[in-house]
């Protein structure tokens, strides 16, 4: 399944009666498994949830923690890239090299990796305490 076509299709089912800002998002497990999200808006604003987090949320409800692609797709004049949310959310489940495409409606694309989106990631390492393994 395109990954491109998936986001477009989910995009359809936004729920943003505030900001009128759909996106769609998609993902491919380490299964082969596609799995999608939108943003979803809320009245008390900051509560809302971003379509890669959505899709990633579906993924890991399925069983799955490994993500090796993902696409953004929204109506905007260029590639919108994800929140610095979702760039630690999608560090989280997939490599550093894993191919992010960020596309628009009327057909841009712009290719990039985790790594690129997210330099300097915080991990799982920084959480080391001196002196315990």
């Amino acid at each position: 399944m395109s990954l491109l076509k998936a986001a477009t299709d989910v995009r359809e089912n936004a729920y943003v009666p505030y900001s009128h800002f759909k996106v769609g998002a998609a993902i491919r497990a380490a299964s082969g498994t596609v799995y999608v999200g939108c943003n979803v808006e809320n009245v008390a604003y900051p509560e809302g949830t971003c379509a890669e987090a959505g899709a990633i949320a579906a993924m890991v409800a399925a069983g799955e923690t490994e993500l090796t692609e993902v696409c953004v797709i929204a109506d905007s004049p260029e590639p919108v890239p994800p929140c610095g949310g979702c760039r630690q959310k999608l560090a989280e489940f997939g490599r550093h090299e894993v191919p992010v495409t960020l596309a628009t409606v009327a057909g841009k694309h712009f290719a990039t990796t985790i790594g690129a989106l997210l330099p300097g990631s915080f991990t799982v390492h920084h959480m080391t305490l001196a002196g315990r393994d």
